[in-house]
């Protein structure tokens, strides 16, 4: 029976090429899995469908309701995940492979839909940092905002995580507002496809927001623009041919790199073998070289040591390699499965043969090992291999990566020189440390940041929660400078910002608060006799505002406080010691009874449409208050979101609280839940 041949997902539609294609094998078997073809396939297409069609369908949907969809997804994603590790087994993955693959890339989405609920406005605009006043009388301001791009993100990945390497870079495109276009690696293309044609049968994602191309890539970045971005995984070689390309250099197009890197991990010198850091370090060694086969551009390539401790090093590691199990995917007892293909194998043995030249292979025969449940000879199977450079001048450990289950042990004599190892790397994704000394650690780190994306400090305290050192988290950035590619991908939000132009708009306080979405001071404010309080979400307006007051600040005020609170700093209660303050000059108020009198005054006590107070953001105390003073207190509606399908919403409140001359005594912002609608519709809870 011939293989099928695996389809690209063009123009909102499911494409196959008219010839035959090129053969995909098994990587445990041999056997063909599909056959793989881009010929005839219409690349323009492609981009235009992205920018005519899936932009302006994602332009019009806000962050809260992307991140809804994406939520929705990878709900529906992590449910059929068996169907995904059966064909993740085919490229050689074992189901500890396929958890950190699959369900990884399913729940960085998860991720990503929580961060934008969270961190985004229900908007399409983010504004970014403070307003900044421009002219003396106020009414000159900016503002940097992010909008998203109106172009396609293009992504070109590799082999060895067909389903994490593309959805890490689809969720935060598509958080942004920018299709994207998946271009997978052919030798595991197949898995890839299997989770788009999923996520295009569930009808969740707009079309035009995600297509595939499988096969080659050819014209694909011949068609760029300055709108367009490109984010590539892969080879150092690799990265810099396609950063050169003439359409990439001619039109400025965002080119974003994460290459493979010989990461490191170094042992602290008070890690001796009768201290848990020890038995960490070699058992985090030993997962790098055996997860994915130690196919991941974060594995640990490089070992750095104490001179005294390499031994001991060298002698538990074998142990713990003697025991890995080498075979196919769900075989009895099988901890490491294939490489992805025979080509891969091959390419590992030539620069382990490499590495040869200067290193003492001390674990490991890639020409006498067990393979359990495949044919070692028709499978792309290695064993995992250890090998101990004592030559510190070799240059092969720091500049030749076997990408596979291949590390080198390498000593070092001081802080010092750990840090100057572990930067001839030239760049790297990730780099671990694994000492319970803080003065070590502090001095590594400090060290060895500016050639690391990703420093894991890993002890004690920390072990029974760590992730991993080769492993990526949504939340923190992944990429590195140098050999690493000089790019970022992931970490929260800034993935997100990374799709979106930022702009300086200039304008009046009024006009800016227009266009951004949230109140800006000295934009017009509207007090129509109507308390805030009483207006519903549906009724409420940007600028809708009160203001209450005066209130009077007695001694007595100030000494009940402090009597109930426990307040007694000598500022409030001390009138000489406070005198003897150049700041005050006398006794003053505490700022929170100013905050809470501040309340007293704006808040309307009976129910209604605001639910609760959740927050206060970005206190500010500005001017002491004495006794005899009088309080005015101004409340505006910043900001309005709606929270998508709740039935109720959050509102920003701009708080300035001024004295008797109107100098502003506190500032602050306060965060409220307000019902949609008031009274609340049958059944909803008041």
């Amino acid at each position: 029976m011939t293989a099928p041949l695996l389809q690209s997902y063009v123009a909102g539609r499911w494409y196959t090429a008219p010839d035959e294609g090129t053969p995909i094998a098994d990587a445990v078997t041999g056997e063909t899995v599909v056959r793989i073809s881009s010929t005839g396939l219409d690349v323009p297409a492609m981009l235009d469908h992205a920018r005519t069609v899936g932009g302006p369908a994602l332009r019009e949907l806000t962050f809260h309701q992307r991140a809804g969809l994406l939520k929705q997804l990878g709900l529906r994603l992590m449910a059929g995940k068996d169907e995904f590790y059966a064909l993740s087994r085919r490229t050689g993955a074992t189901d500890r492979d396929s958890a950190v693959d699959v369900d990884g890339g399913f729940g960085t989405v998860l991720s990503y839909a929580s961060k934008g609920r969270r961190e985004l406005p229900d908007d399409t605009v983010v504004l970014n940092g403070a307003v900044e006043p421009l002219g003396r009388g106020g009414t000159f301001v900016g503002q940097h905002l992010y909008t998203p791009l109106r172009g396609v993100a293009v992504q070109i990945n590799a082999f060895n995580f067909p389903v994490w390497g593309f959805l890490e870079k689809l969720a935060p495109a598509f958080l942004a507002g920018v299709p994207t276009i998946v271009k997978p690696a052919s030798q595991t293309a197949y898995l890839t496809e299997a989770v788009v044609r999923t996520i295009v049968e569930s009808g969740l994602l707009p079309e035009g927001s995600l297509q595939l191309l499988a096969g080659s890539a050819t014209g694909l970045l011949d068609g760029l623009a300055g709108q367009d971005l490109v984010f590539f995984t892969g080879s150092a070689a690799t990265a810099r041919k396609l950063r050169s390309h003439p359409a990439v250099v001619a039109n400025s197009v965002r080119f974003n790199a994460e290459a493979d890197s010989l990461n490191c991990s170094v042992l602290g010198p008070d890690a001796g073998p009768d201290t848990p850091e020890f038995d960490l370090f070699v058992e985090q060694l030993v997962t790098e070289m055996t997860v994915k086969a130690g196919q991941k551009c974060t594995a640990i390539r490089r070992a750095f040591v104490p001179r005294t401790l390499v031994d001991d090093v060298v002698e538990a590691t074998r142990d713990r390699l003697a025991e890995v199990v080498v075979g196919a995917p769900g075989a009895e007892g099988v901890r490491m499965g294939a490489l992805a293909s025979r080509g891969q194998r091959e390419e590992v043995l030539r620069s382990l043969k490499a590495l040869r030249g200067v290193a003492e292979l001390v674990a490991g025969d890639p020409e006498h090992f067990e393979v359990v449940g495949a044919d070692r000879d028709r499978g792309a199977f290695l064993p995992p291999m250890l090998l101990r450079c004592d030559d510190l001048t070799a240059a092969e450990p720091h500049d030749v990566e076997a990408f596979g289950p291949v590390s080198t042990v390498l000593p070092y004599d001081d802080v010092a020189q750990a840090v100057e190892l572990a930067a001839r790397g030239q760049g790297s994704l990730v780099g671990s440390v694994v000492t319970h000394d803080r003065q070590f650690a502090r001095e590594f780190v400090l060290g060895a940041a500016h050639a690391h994306g990703r420093i894991l400090v890993l002890d004690r305290d920390d072990a029974a929660e760590n992730t991993g050192h080769g492993s990526p988290l949504p939340v923190l950035v992944h990429g590195g400078p140098g050999r690493a590619g000089g790019g970022e991908e992931l970490g929260g939000i800034r993935g997100v910002l990374h799709h979106m132009q930022r702009t300086a708009v200039q304008a009046s306080p009024d006009q800016l608060t227009a266009i951004g979405g949230r109140w800006v001071a000295g934009a017009e404010r509207n007090d129509d006799g109507v308390h805030p309080f009483r207006k519903s979400l549906a009724e409420l307006r940007v600028g809708d505002s009160v203001t209450a007051g005066p209130r009077t600040v007695t001694l007595e005020d100030i000494e009940h406080f402090a009597e109930f609170t426990g307040d007694t700093f000598y500022a409030h209660m001390d009138e000489e010691a406070a005198r003897a303050n150049p700041l005050f000059g006398g006794r003053v108020a505490h700022g929170y009874l100013l905050v809470s009198f501040a309340a007293g005054l704006f808040v309307d006590p009976a129910p209604g449409p605001v639910l609760a107070n959740y927050g206060v953001d970005d206190l500010r105390f500005l001017t002491p208050v004495k006794p005899g003073e009088e309080l005015t207190v101004t409340l505006t509606a910043k900001q309005i979101s709606s929270r998508g399908g709740a039935d109720h919403g959050e509102v920003r409140w701009d708080a300035v609280l001024v004295n008797g001359e109107g100098k502003p005594v506190a500032t602050y912002d306060v965060l409220t839940m307000v019902a949609k609608t008031w009274p609340p519709a049958a059944g909803t809870p008041s």
